[in-house]
């Protein structure tokens, strides 16, 4: 059986795409390579390794969101410039271009905007995702606050859906939120 394997794009072309250095590039793309030696990784192989981050919990279906997010032109595979791309806006992108990238993944049927059933089932995924031993234990009602707690803040003109300029707009009047998008600025 033969295994069709994916060269990616030049180096300098990703560096010039990316916040990247060529150096961090090839960093990534061995490591990239070491987890997926077809130069592609497939849905069931990113749940795998997505899984290994959460042992006490089950992260398939948030990993599933997660793959969608990262397989941007939606082929059902990711490709390493998928990848380095997403990786690059998440690390090292400007606020709104990881606002624009998180409401992408949390508007699961890509419509344009998050309704409450989208923020329920991503809600519900990052729960089952951490497990059944969080501390404090959770009550089973506590998903369905959390999305009302965010409608109540995201929902500007309460119209019962989360709009992009919406979701920019009570990201960027949040201070926790603006906190957490700093987080990972340095890592690499």
């Amino acid at each position: 059986m033969t295994m069709v394997c994916h060269r990616p794009e030049g180096l300098e072309q990703l560096e010039a795409q990316t916040n990247f250095t060529k150096r961090e590039l090839q960093v990534l793309y061995r490591g990239f390579k070491n987890e997926c030696p077809s130069g592609v990784v497939n849905e069931d192989t990113f749940k795998q390794i997505y899984a290994q981050f959460f042992p006490h919990g089950d992260a398939s279906t948030y990993a599933h969101y997660l793959f969608n997010a990262f397989d941007a032109t939606q082929t059902g595979s990711v490709k390493f410039e998928d990848f380095v791309t997403a990786l690059s806006i998440l690390l090292r992108g400007t606020v709104h271009e990881k606002l624009r990238w998180t409401f992408n993944l949390y508007d699961i049927n890509k419509d344009g905007y998050i309704n409450k059933e989208e923020m329920m089932d991503i809600v519900k995924a990052i729960y089952d995702m951490m497990g059944k031993y969080t501390y404090p234990v959770l009550k089973e009602d506590t998903p369905r606050q959390h999305v009302d707690v965010f409608f109540q803040k995201m929902d500007k003109n309460k119209d019962g859906i989360v709009t992009l300029d919406e979701f920019l707009e009570s990201c960027q009047e949040d201070d926790n939120i603006m906190r957490s998008l700093q987080l990972f600025q340095n890592v690499m």
